[in-house]
């Protein structure tokens, strides 16, 4: 079964993903993707333009799906080797999370909506992930 996850990282970090094909969430912990199966679909939300900035962003900046169930380790640094999972990114637009707080289940508190996105990732219910695709997905005319 089909299941829907949100990985918030910078806009930043969330474009090398999507020029790489890879999601590389939790600064790099192995756990949180082997919740992922081939086939899923996951959201990018990025609160900031960078990791270490002050910039806020807040809009979902990607979509995409796991195309297998590989999980990795890539060398980054000499003494930073994330876990990553390759990913088919979808074009997309960006879009605010502003205006479908109200809407969207995962967020139970409105006043303090950005609370879930400090999990780094979570699931979603297919509801809340099919409003915020409607807005991203770009259709061909």
């Amino acid at each position: 079964m089909m299941r829907f996850w949100i990985a918030s990282i910078s806009k930043e970090h969330a474009m090398r993903g999507v020029n790489g094909n890879f999601i590389q969430v939790c600064h790099g912990k192995k756990a949180p993707l082997r919740r992922m199966s081939k086939g899923d679909m996951i959201l990018i939300y990025s609160s900031k333009i960078t990791l270490d900035g002050n910039e806020k962003y807040q809009k979902f900046t990607a979509i995409g799906q796991v195309i297998d169930n590989e999980i990795y380790q890539f060398q980054m640094s000499e003494n930073f080797i994330p876990f990553r999972r390759n990913i088919r990114f979808y074009e997309c637009k960006e879009h605010s999370i502003v205006p479908l707080i109200v809407e969207l289940d995962f967020i139970e508190n409105k006043k303090m909506w950005g609370y879930p996105f400090r999990y780094g990732f979570f699931e979603i219910n297919k509801k809340d992930y099919n409003l915020i695709a409607s807005k991203m997905i770009m259709n061909e005319k």
